[in-house]
């Protein structure tokens, strides 16, 4: 799957909800050869600006002997140490520190790329000088549970992209077969990983450019009956990509960042069966939430060189199979998704139409 870097770096955009500004030749991108210059390099351009404006600060406990004693008093170390006999007391004390958990896996992932075989020379020297900024932040170790630990506030948004593109960096390093540092794994590969960024990225789209619709991924129960609460406790999760409602009709898109968007069988190629399967279940059971409401779906992928427009009416609601050509200017990329959305929202229309017409 060939996608230019430009159009990469906009689709993670989107994704993590930093929604393109600015020209992308601010961050270097189109000077990026691959996708580990292209995230390090935009790691060093946000970091330069968050350091321009002042890195977070958090309270942080530290133990302390004094002579004027403040915060919280250590009775069982003033006893055990008999502290009293100096004229002293041992007091926990909260500081402003910047040593709290966002930078220090900023600092990390920063000391990571510059391990990383797959960068060039040129960036891990910027990104060693950026990490000397973070000094009064502790070295970690970062593993998965540091990014479940980060809590960002109101004050200190401007991590919530920084802390995406480090998780994703974090995931997506390899070591090196002779174990001299780190390699950057095929991440157009990883079909699972890649399905969320997409799936993110058309959502977060959708809710920035067509704001006439509620745009969100929905959590639904299932339609069962006679069925024990420890029968339900085994059913699946049902839970939509997306989600694209208005007052008077609903569009259910299941989104696959799959390299081939038809499986190939015997007789030739097919739409994916899970994936249709899916999708009506969905749509089957929205139809059932919402009697009477105008209703299609769509099942959206990549173009990989072949683009798919399939159109069906499955139990009676119109369905589209769809591809999206990620090799095009941002701009064709842009209008062709409305293209699509519009597609769906005319035959869920014109479904309700010739439905009132037979009756």
């Amino acid at each position: 799957m060939t996608i230019p870097i430009r159009n990469l770096y906009y689709l993670f955009l989107y994704a993590w909800a930093k929604f393109p500004g600015g020209p992308a030749v601010d961050v270097g991108v189109d000077g990026s050869p691959d996708l580990p210059n292209l995230f390090a390099k935009v790691l060093a351009v946000e970091t330069r600006r968050l350091i321009r404006r002042g890195l977070d600060r958090g309270y942080k406990s530290a133990t302390y002997e004094l002579f004027a004693p403040r915060g919280r008093l250590r009775i069982d170390r003033i006893i055990k140490e008999a502290t009293q006999l100096r004229g002293t007391a041992v007091c926990d004390v909260d500081e402003l520190s910047h040593d709290v958990i966002h930078n220090q896996i900023l600092k990390a992932t920063l000391i990571s790329l510059t391990n990383c075989q797959d960068v060039d020379i040129s960036i891990k020297r910027d990104l060693r000088a950026l990490a000397k900024a973070f000094r009064e932040v502790e070295d970690i170790a970062l593993s998965a549970s540091h990014f479940r630990r980060t809590s960002v506030s109101r004050n200190s948004r401007e991590y919530v992209f920084l802390m995406k593109l480090c998780e994703f960096v974090f995931w997506s390093f390899i070591p090196d077969e002779h174990g001299l540092g780190t390699k950057f794994q095929r991440i157009l590969d990883d079909e699972l990983r890649m399905s969320d960024i997409f799936e993110e990225f058309l959502r977060n789209f959708f809710q920035m450019h067509r704001s006439e619709y509620q745009v969100r991924s929905e959590s639904w129960a299932w339609d069962v009956t006679d069925a024990t609460p420890g029968d339900l406790a085994f059913l699946p999760r049902m839970i939509t990509d997306l989600t694209l409602r208005q007052r008077d009709h609903t569009v259910i898109v299941d989104a696959k960042f799959y390299r081939n968007a038809l499986a190939q069988g015997r007789y030739g190629e097919r739409v994916r069966s899970q994936h249709l399967y899916q999708l009506i279940t969905y749509l089957q059971h929205e139809r059932v939430r919402q009697v009477g409401k105008k209703l299609s779906g769509m099942l959206l992928y990549p173009d990989v060189g072949q683009s798919i427009r399939l159109r069906y009416r499955l139990l009676g609601i119109p369905v589209l199979v769809a591809t999206v050509d990620l090799s095009k200017e941002w701009s064709a990329i842009d209008a062709e998704l409305h293209e699509l959305l519009n597609d769906c929202a005319a035959t869920a229309l014109n479904a309700r139409e010739l439905v009132e017409v037979a009756t």
